[in-house]
């Protein structure tokens, strides 16, 4: 418990890419452009969703969350990367390791089970697009998006302060460039088998099963979409999925890679650089993704660029 409460009262030492001091001002660099593109790109989509009342709709609401969550998620560890990675510094304090833990646990939990329910939004507007307006009511998306908020805030206060209360023996090095879980159990001197085994049964509530009801509703969303007898009816049901089921396959797909990694050094390493780019490409893709693919978001981009009636000339 000494060692535990000495962690306690002092700072955190972020080791990162100190080992990489050629590296880090090459990170510097690159980790600031894309921090100021994912603030631009993802502040775009929130005011175009908020501005133009054609985006008015359930998806758009969707997006407008999932764009505040990637701006939270990326506030919360990228300005403190780049003031380790820009000088000899590489400490954080323990309240505001605790709160980039808090955060990270949080927001993560609370993109899963987002784009679930935006899987579900999918699935209603491919598979009863009659009945979609009076299935997915605002009342309806609030209660989905409170849902998928609470339910990540809660599995953060659960496993934050159990997290960061382990016993330490002293020892104050993360072998990362942030707060993140398991590099604070791998710091703990005592045995974490049950630790590990509570955040493998709140991984698979809140990690696994929105996937499973992800590809389960996608499923039903094929099946519609080869019912549908014209290409151009098939064309315009799987473009209105094209962007979602983007953004799920690079959500997921960096964080089944990176937390099926084995635990040598090697491997921690990568999973360093795996977490680097689902802190800061992830959130930039996104925005690009909707916009690029999305011809609703780029009209709109249109019409308040350049104004009704220029876009109407067109």
């Amino acid at each position: 418990m000494d060692g535990a409460n000495g962690s306690a009262q002092g700072n955190f030492i972020l080791l990162g890419f100190s080992d990489r001091p050629h590296l880090e001002r090459i990170l510097f660099v690159v980790i600031l452009i894309a921090y100021l593109l994912t603030l631009v790109g993802n502040t775009t989509i929130i005011l175009v969703c908020r501005l133009d009342p054609h985006l008015h709709t359930p998806m758009y609401f969707f997006l407008t969350h999932l764009s505040i969550l990637d701006l939270s998620f990326t506030t919360s560890s990228i300005p403190q990367l780049l003031y380790n990675v820009n000088g000899h510094d590489k400490t954080i304090s323990y309240t505001g390791c605790a709160i980039q833990l808090f955060l990270f646990l949080a927001l993560g939990g609370v993109e899963c089970l987002l784009l679930a329910v935006m899987a579900y939004d999918r699935f209603v507007a491919v598979c009863k697009p009659l009945h979609y307006m009076v299935v997915m009511n605002p009342r309806l998306c609030m209660r989905l998006v409170s849902v998928a908020w609470g339910c990540g805030v809660a599995n953060s206060l659960a496993m934050s302060p159990v997290t960061l209360h382990l016993p330490r023996c002293g020892h104050r090095s993360v072998d990362h460039f942030l707060c993140e879980m398991p590099a604070l159990i791998r710091m703990a001197c005592v045995d974490t088998a049950a630790i590990e085994g509570t955040v493998f049964v709140l991984a698979v509530g809140i990690v696994l099963l929105p996937l499973a009801f992800i590809l389960v509703s996608y499923g039903y969303i094929v099946r519609a979409v080869l019912q549908i007898q014209s290409a151009a009816g098939r064309h315009k049901a799987s473009s209105t999925c094209s962007s979602h089921l983007t953004v799920v396959s690079l959500f997921y797909g960096n964080i089944i890679y990176m937390y099926m990694q084995p635990g040598n050094s090697s491997a921690q390493d990568q999973g360093k650089f795996l977490t680097l780019f689902y802190n800061i490409v992830t959130p930039l893709l996104n925005p690009l993704i909707y916009t690029l693919r999305n011809k609703d978001v780029k009209g709109s981009l249109k019409r308040l660029l350049c104004g009704d009636r220029e876009v109407g000339q067109e």
